[in-house]
């Protein structure tokens, strides 16, 4: 098969994924030279054959450290000729593949696995032919291969694989990988697309999320859990990836982290108490729901915000204690202090809620002093308030600045504001304090949102916290620096915690993690290894950039920017390939040519926005933006950005890594055109690579002192090419394309073409 290939004259490579990728397959098409007017020069017309991907179903069954996956794919040959060509399908690094079957059209057919050295000459003769080192991601991977034939014309080819792998497990996580960043190559996105992965242990399982993409995770029970997607015409530019825990501890952790030699290395922790009620005691906490009932909540979003509240009530836990305080011009209260959950409370509270009505002004000032003040004094019980407004204050304390240092005078310290801004109407960064000084949580309903299933939906969460007060400590080996979130908020029954952050040393050491249940201290001990090297987990860097990005942008909108804050920003934008007000990154070429006499292709470099000159921007734009400071703490701009922060500050998963080039209502606005964020920026090994006009540059050579560094130009397609590829690091940014720019070993390496 492999000298099949050597012969033939043209290669044209067509993923069988999502739009995208999802496929984990691609074809290669071995076209008849002799019988096709296009091929020219023993080179194909890449526009010929191109093979679309009409639907994609995968399967995966996880038992402990053993997975089956099922991959169904259904391909439509939209030429005139008959095909044939190569399914090939790259096997995740560091996994065991003892089963692989694969049934096309209905056959049975026996797939050769090809071991990472066979594979990298098949990479390798596909780059020279087709001049294409996009299949380079996987070069360091096994191969599975078999032919298909015939492929016919205007007729759909069905593909059925199944595998079994044995997962590796790494500090007591387990991570499941599949390929999926083969939309490069496909002809059309995918039309339909949909996995599930189902997984169950003999422990209970604790920690699982999917840091790659967004995903709905669905607990069954204690030991099981499921992960779900389905998608129209969608694209992927990364492979998925998983991971999960199974512990006894009370609280699973799951902690990965990612470090180059010499360098300060990222971690990414997740914390989870799981479902099982034996193991879990949930604290006790004392609540209070704070309602606004002016006249601008009448109507739908009245009967909503009751029926939300409600829903509170009906969940609340047997040992809570509660109150509800309703406020227009003046504010009121149901008990005057917190009660006990029991029949007869409930009752009171249900009889209470049917009376309230809109009208009035908006007394936040005195809502929120009553409710501080039904808290008792020397308790240690967590003390929440639920907080729903329409509106800006207008009755009583109306200045942001008087109200906050009034909270702060009367908070006892366990306090926990949940703000939930109903409408555009409103003072978002008055509410965006409160959570901010309270280590809360914010929320916004839009007017064409459900108040109900917002406030129901975070309920659900926040109705049982099994540890509050968090602290996280580690053995002096390692030492930990810029943690997001920078305070750590509770752990609540069924819902995760990420904390992401920076670290130096390395070794085997131990992670401690104390916390609060009902006013008792508890510790949880979890061993841990740091290594010198680990460069498996690629996602955290970026993950922990948008954290952190998100935190400085959420401080300069709250708080006022600083030199300080914005040159922050901008450095790591810039390193991670985030798009934010202060920094959209475009490539442009230099005046100056290379020095080097063999070439006159002029080097490319990394300018930030500040550096850039901007359109110009009409009059009514700067108006509006130097228009009243207060004016632009609400509207609807003022809460899409402080959700996109907030989403930011909590990413998890990297479709959250970055944010759309927004006008901060603290940063003077800057337009710039021609620069496509999703296909222009990369992220390779925790740096972002940035493409103008297929020329990709590295985000490190604005970083670095490139005057002390050697330059080596290598062209591609050359025998040094093929030489520096036998580098595994060197590999990831030689995949991106013909013409690159990148750092390694304190060297500057130009591909050019």
């Amino acid at each position: 098969m492999c000298k099949h290939i050597l012969n033939f004259v043209g290669i044209l490579m067509i993923i069988l994924s999502v739009q995208t990728a999802w496929a984990g397959g691609f074809i290669i098409v071995m076209p008849d030279q002799h019988s096709d007017p296009n091929i020219h020069n023993n080179r194909i017309n890449p526009a010929l054959f191109p093979l679309e991907t009409r639907s994609t179903k995968i399967v995966t069954n996880i038992m402990e450290q053993t997975a089956s996956t099922s991959i169904e794919q259904v391909f439509y040959n939209p030429g005139s000729r008959q095909l044939e060509g190569y399914f090939l399908f790259p096997v995740p690094k560091n996994v065991v593949i003892s089963k692989f079957t694969m049934n096309i059209n209905g056959k049975e057919h026996e797939a050769e696995l090809l071991d990472a050295g066979k594979a990298r000459q098949i990479y390798e003769q596909i780059v020279r032919k087709v001049e294409d080192p996009a299949l380079l991601e996987y070069y360091n991977n096994e191969l599975f291969r078999v032919r298909i034939f015939p492929i016919l014309p205007k007729s759909e080819q069905r593909i059925r694989l199944t595998y079994t792998e044995t997962l590796k497990k790494d500090n007591g996580t387990i991570a499941y990988q599949l390929p999926l960043n083969t939309q490069k190559y496909s002809a059309k996105p995918i039309q339909e697309l949909s996995f599930k992965i189902n997984i169950e242990g003999k422990n209970d399982l604790k920690t699982v999320y999917c840091p790659t993409h967004q995903t709905e995770i669905i607990r069954k029970g204690d030991k099981k859990a499921i992960i779900g997607f389905k998608a129209t015409k969608i694209q992927s530019d990364r492979d998925l990836k998983v991971y999960f825990n199974m512990d006894e501890h009370k609280v699973g952790m799951s902690m990965l982290h990612y470090k180059e030699k010499k360098e300060d290395g990222y971690f990414f922790l997740n914390l989870n108490p799981g479902t099982n009620e034996q193991n879990l005691e949930v604290v006790e906490k004392d609540i209070v729901f704070v309602m606004d009932k002016s006249g601008s909540m009448s109507g739908e979003k009245l009967e909503q915000a009751k029926k939300a509240l409600k829903f509170c009530v009906d969940n609340l836990n047997e040992g809570d204690r509660f109150e509800i305080i309703p406020f227009s011009t003046e504010a009121t209260s149901l008990f005057g202090k917190t009660e006990k959950v029991n029949k007869n409370s409930k009752e009171e509270a249900y009889d209470f809620i049917d009376d309230i009505r809109a009208v009035g002004g908006t007394n936040i000032d005195e809502a929120l002093e009553m409710a501080l003040a039904s808290q008792e004094v020397k308790n240690d019980r967590p003390f929440f308030i639920i907080f729903m407004t329409d509106g800006k204050p207008t009755i009583g304390e109306t200045q942001e600045s008087r109200l906050l240092e009034k909270l702060k005078e009367n908070n006892k310290g366990n306090t926990r504001i949940f703000t939930f801004g109903i409408g555009t109407n409103l003072n978002t960064h008055l509410l965006d304090k409160l959570t901010e000084m309270t280590n809360g949580y914010r929320t916004y309903v839009l007017p064409d949102e459900d108040i109900e299933i917002k406030v129901s939906n975070f309920y659900v969460k926040a109705a049982s916290p099994v540890l509050t007060d968090l602290k996280l400590s580690f053995d002096k080996n390692i030492r930990i620096s810029d943690v997001y979130p920078k305070k750590l908020p509770d752990l609540f029954k069924g819902s995760s915690l990420s904390l992401m952050g920076r670290f130096k040393g390395t070794g085997k050491g131990k992670v401690t993690l104390t916390g609060k249940i009902n006013g008792k201290e508890h510790q949880f001990v979890y061993d841990m290894n740091f290594e010198e090297e680990k460069i498996d987990y690629e996602f955290i860097p970026d993950l922990w950039a948008s954290r952190a990005v998100g935190y400085l942008l959420d401080q300069i909108r709250l708080h006022g920017e600083s030199e300080e804050l914005k040159e922050e920003v901008v450095r790591l934008a810039k390193k991670h390939g985030i798009i934010t007000p202060y920094t959209s990154y475009l490539i442009l070429e230099d005046e100056n040519t290379l020095t080097n006499s063999n070439s006159n292709i002029p080097r490319p470099r990394l300018l930030p926005e500040t550096s850039l000159e901007p359109e110009p921007m009409i009059e009514e734009d700067i108006a509006i933006f130097r228009s009243n400071a207060e004016k632009r703490k609400s509207g609807a701009r003022s809460i899409t950005l402080s959700q996109k922060n907030q989403e930011m500050r909590m990413a998890d998963n990297l479709d959250y890594n970055g944010a759309d080039l927004e006008i901060n209502d603290q940063v003077e606005p800057q337009i710039f055109t021609n620069f496509d964020t999703k296909n222009d920026i990369v992220n390779v090994r925790g740096r972002a690579m940035y493409n103008n006009n297929n020329h990709w540059v590295d985000s490190n050579l604005n970083i670095a002192d490139t005057d002390k560094m050697t330059r080596k130009r290598v062209k591609f397609n050359s025998k040094e090419y093929f030489s520096l590829l036998q580098d595994d690091e060197a590999a990831e940014f030689l995949a991106l394309g013909r013409n690159v720019e990148f750092m390694m070993n304190n060297t500057i390496y130009e591909i050019y073409q």
